[in-house]
């Protein structure tokens, strides 16, 4: 179900696109989305809420930036906040604490330098959807401002891949808003 997003990062308007997509399915299947995010500091919470009708579908999010807000707030388990375990962690959580059947978590180290032994431009996304997590892995090239917005179009379309799920065959794949059909 996740597959890695194109290799080009979306221009303002069409990630603006893409959350007017997510909008328009999570009304159709009357989804409740909700964010964690640590990387990215609240930036996918703030592309949701511009979508329309954002108040009837996305629920909120938490930034949970600091190690500490991770592991008592969101029950990321002892060790490494930059991991598959702390995505899944981190998901499930805000899920609950939100009241989400739909939530998307990020944790990465956009650099410059190291954290914990990640390399920059490393990041984990865990999606939690109707009680399960799934995660993905990432490692993305350039420089912090490059690895944040890479991430967020990551994470958002992520969110749509799964909110599709419900509509129609979910081996189908509708084209994201600009591109062509396959």
């Amino acid at each position: 179900m996740i597959a890695d997003p194109d290799d080009r990062v979306p221009t303002d308007s069409e990630l603006a696109q893409w959350c007017e997509q997510l909008a328009e399915l999570a009304e159709q299947n009357d989804r409740v989305i909700a964010t964690a995010e640590s990387l990215t500091a609240g930036n996918i919470a703030a592309e949701l809420g511009r979508a329309s009708e954002s108040g009837d579908w996305y629920s909120g999010g938490i930034i949970a930036y600091r190690k500490q807000v991770k592991h008592d707030v969101l029950h990321v388990p002892d060790g490494p906040v930059v991991s598959e375990a702390a995505a899944t962690a981190m998901a499930r959580s805000t899920a609950a604490l939100l009241g989400a059947d739909l939530t998307v978590a990020v944790t990465g180290e956009a650099g410059p330098e190291t954290q914990e032994d990640v390399p920059p431009g490393t990041v984990w996304f865990g999606v939690y959807d109707n009680g399960s997590v799934q995660t993905l892995h990432r490692v993305f090239e350039g420089e912090p401002p490059d690895v944040l917005a890479a991430t967020i179009a990551t994470g958002v379309d992520l969110l749509i891949q799964h909110a599709k799920a419900g509509v129609g065959n979910p081996e189908e794949q509708t084209p994201r808003p600009g591109e062509q059909a396959s």
